[in-house]
């Protein structure tokens, strides 16, 4: 049998119990969200789309150049990001030789919102809405977001490096992410090839296994997948974290593999 688990690099839609929607990261599946926004406000040029940012390395921004309600007239795009040169780093990837559409030339409005790393204050989307922050070891920075509502958690955490010794330093830091409905994570590696990439800024899917059941996630999403891991090689992978799990003397977290176009509802 065969399994396919996509190519595009990172994207995730998170969409409100009102019914709005916010993106987290740029990379090239942000293209088929826009399209998929299109059908929508976004494609007469009358949406406002929040944009949550974990980190600037290149696969988690490619896509946005591509994204078409960016070239609308009249949508805004509101940037969250605990990087203070964020407008500057969008502009360098779409200005020559990069690319030939400059980002300020591009006729939707931007906002940038600083989310300041050392204060890490809430931010109130809506009412009932909040989204909380997290810095991740990974070079040059990173970080988890978490979306609370209705009593119900998601945290996303991709390019994160978590060891046990991690863990033993953070402590009770990790409580962020504690309880979690929903906890898409890192988990690049096997565990022998973790060790071969020590401060890579990736976590094995073992250690992710480790993570979900220390802070009593419910539903581990197992993200980020290594390139060089065939379908076949990720399958295996996911069958051995099953094990892992097990072998613990657990059931949860209910484990997942991340494949494009993948819908939970909390």
């Amino acid at each position: 049998m065969k399994y396919v688990y996509g190519g595009n690099t990172t994207c995730a839609k998170v969409t409100s119990d009102s019914g709005k929607t916010y993106i987290i990261d740029c990379g090239t599946g942000i293209r088929v969200l826009g399209n998929e926004l299109l059908t929508g406000p976004c494609g007469k040029g009358e949406c406002e789309i929040a944009i949550f940012l974990t980190h600037n390395h290149w696969d988690h921004l490619q896509g946005l150049p591509f994204f078409k309600p960016i070239y609308i007239s009249g949508n805004i795009l509101k940037f969250y990001s605990p990087f203070n040169d964020q407008e500057e780093l969008l502009k360098k990837q779409m200005s020559p030789p990069f690319f030939p559409a400059a980002f300020d030339a591009t006729p939707s409005s931007k906002e940038f919102i600083y989310l300041d790393p050392k204060k890490r204050e809430p931010i109130q989307l809506e009412d009932d809405l909040r989204v909380e922050f997290f810095p991740l070891k990974h070079p040059g920075g990173s970080f988890a977001y978490k979306f609370i509502q209705n009593n119900k958690i998601f945290v996303f955490a991709t390019d994160a490096e978590f060891t046990g010794e991690i863990l033993e330093q953070l402590g009770s830091k990790t409580d962020f992410f504690m309880n979690a409905d929903l906890l898409i994570l890192d988990s690049q590696y096997t565990l022998h090839e973790s060790f071969l990439k020590i401060d890579w800024g990736h976590t094995s899917f073992t250690m992710a296994v480790n993570c979900g059941i220390r802070w009593n996630v419910k539903n581990l999403v197992l993200t980020h997948h290594d390139p060089d891991y065939s379908d076949a090689t990720l399958r295996e992978n996911y069958h051995l974290a099953i094990e892992h799990r097990q072998n613990n003397n657990t059931i949860l977290p209910h484990l997942y593999i991340a494949r494009e176009g993948m819908l939970f509802k909390l």
